[in-house]
């Protein structure tokens, strides 16, 4: 039977042995350490990262909450069990909320910590089934074509609408945007983090990554100078992106335009490459190229995700021009807003946080919403709060103002059409 390793943290000595009693009862479980110092126990799970942690929050409420929280953002399959004597509703959504996925009341009894066990380890088993993130490669064999907008816009609606943790890579190792299309400053890059492989661990991985504002949105930046891009190596970027998957839901990477040895290795990984086109001749004959090496490669049809960018309906092209010569499903069109979409670039901002109810935002929500089958509701609110005059009827409203005592706007209504336009 495969044992789950657990660690103990409770400052009452007679409530741990009570505790610890009622684990070693139970056959899954093997107990790596029980500890009345809550500092001393976070070192341990830091290093041992055990699955199962039980808190008791009787004592130093504050720093526990603090704790578990440090805990579960940074070990985020963890599932921590917290115990108290009090049971406040406003305690268990404030330990919820931080990370806790259960909450019993001290003292512990047999039932109720056995019966948190085994859902824990349920969970544990569904986790490891599917534990692994989703890479996506953003690719075009041509610049300028939108690739760190798809790549920046797609992230930050993957992080919102999935309510995973998502990791932003900028893999254009020597001419990166994807900082400047965030407005951000990373206090560390990718070269910083491959330097340190060696010490590569959640803890370290987490703080070198800058977080995008209070979303689950992580940035790990292109390198500041252009030599140390010739630095990393292709085993390097195998061994980030393969850390990486176990600590993230989805990880967006904006590679660079051309087919080197680095691209190909993180293409190789990805799950999905989003290969971006444009509706014009040039860039249709550079995505012949790109799928004619993907089939030399034998990668799946599946994995190849056709995305037309700066699409514009009635074009002397059509979509079915593009699939019939490509010999491949388009699968999502971007439509042409040119305006929005430099805005939004030089702000610094992505779409959603300039126009959340644009048809560029929508058409991200509804993009991620196709990868990931999850279904957010976010079009129909903004639907809701757009459409609240559709059935306003003006003449009714100039007929009932007429009848107001507003002399200034009721001359300007008797006035002739040609005055009104002036």
């Amino acid at each position: 039977m495969v044992q789950l390793q657990m660690v103990v943290i409770d400052s009452d000595e007679a409530s741990r042995k009570n505790v610890v009693k009622l684990i070693e009862e139970i056959g899954f479980v093997e107990l790596i350490g029980d500890f009345d110092n809550m500092l001393t126990a976070y070192d341990v799970i830091m290093q041992a990262r055990p699955p199962l942690v039980f808190f008791d929050l009787t004592e130093n409420v504050d720093l526990a909450l603090d704790t578990i929280e440090k805990i579960a953002t940074i070990h985020k399959h963890i599932i921590i069990i917290v115990a108290s004597e009090n049971v406040d509703a406003e305690l268990v959504i404030q330990s919820m909320r931080v990370g806790a996925r259960e909450f019993l009341t001290k003292p512990v009894i047999k039932e109720d910590i056995h019966r948190a066990l085994k859902k824990a380890r349920n969970a544990l088993k569904q986790d490891n089934e599917s534990s692994d993130g989703k890479i996506i490669s953003i690719f075009s064999n041509k610049g300028g074509i939108g690739k760190t907008t798809i790549a920046t816009n797609f992230a930050l609606q993957l992080s919102e609408i999935t309510g995973e943790k998502v990791c932003l890579i900028d893999l254009n190792l020597q001419m990166g945007d994807v900082a400047t299309f965030l407005d951000i400053n990373p206090s560390f890059d990718i070269a910083y983090v491959i330097t340190h492989l060696s010490r590569l661990d959640e803890s370290f991985l987490h703080s070198s990554l800058e977080r995008y504002r209070d979303k689950d949105l992580y940035i790990l930046a292109d390198p500041p100078d252009i030599e140390q891009a010739e630095e990393i190596s292709v085993d390097d970027i195998a061994s980030l992106l393969t850390f990486l998957k176990t600590m993230f839901g989805y990880i967006v990477i904006d590679t660079s335009s051309s087919f080197d040895v680095k691209t190909l290795t993180c293409l190789d990984i990805s799950d999905f490459i989003f290969l971006v086109l444009m509706v014009n001749l040039p860039s249709i004959r550079n995505c012949q190229k790109c799928l004619s090496l993907f089939k030399r490669l034998e990668y799946d049809e599946d994995k190849i995700k056709l995305i037309v960018n700066r699409y514009i309906e009635d074009e002397e092209i059509t979509l079915e021009d593009v699939e019939e010569a490509l010999s491949h499903e388009v699968y999502w069109k971007i439509p042409n807003n040119y305006f929005s979409v430099m805005s939004s670039i030089n702000k610094g901002i992505p779409v959603s946080e300039m126009d959340s109810s644009s048809e560029i935002c929508k058409n991200f929500i509804k993009l991620t919403e196709k990868l990931t089958g999850v279904y957010s509701g976010r079009i129909n609110d903004f639907e809701e709060k757009s459409g609240f005059l559709d059935n306003f009827d003006l003449s009714s409203f100039l007929n009932k103002v007429k009848n107001l005592d507003f002399p200034a706007f009721r001359k300007f209504l008797n006035q002739p059409e040609e005055h009104k336009e002036q």
